[in-house]
């Protein structure tokens, strides 16, 4: 399934600070810690803590967020269906770096370990 053209704008105008909320009671629903998800975020994006904060005040939409962003060169290991798309058909740019990193919060709220979700084995 690819996405639409209007699915595709409003996930470029979702603001990060909207949905930051929602991925930190995810994992901590499942028992894992802010901490691992700012290392999940940081591994993908390159945004210290300091960064993501000011990203969070700034109400950055995504768009923005991905534009600031350096993507980690194994973000392209992420794979799988995520929101109901599977990741590697997911035409559009931005569209899909938002999907990796749903991904990569999935998997942390799955109790997926570290190593595993930033792809260092």
């Amino acid at each position: 399934m690819t996405t639409t053209p209007k699915h595709d704008e409003r996930v470029a105008n979702l603001t990060f600070a909207s949905v930051y909320p929602h991925y930190l009671t995810k994992v901590e629903k499942k028992g894992r810690t802010k901490a691992e998800l700012h290392l999940v975020i940081e591994w993908l994006t390159s945004f210290n803590d300091n960064k993501l904060q000011e990203l969070i005040d700034d109400k950055v939409t995504f768009k923005t967020f991905f534009e600031k962003a350096k993507l980690n060169p194994n973000a392209k290991l992420i794979k799988g269906v995520i929101c109901g798309y599977r990741i590697k058909d997911i035409e559009t740019q931005l569209t899909r770096e938002v999907r990796y990193l749903d991904k990569l919060v999935d998997e942390l709220s799955k109790g997926r370990k570290m190593e595993k979700i930033l792809r260092t084995t």
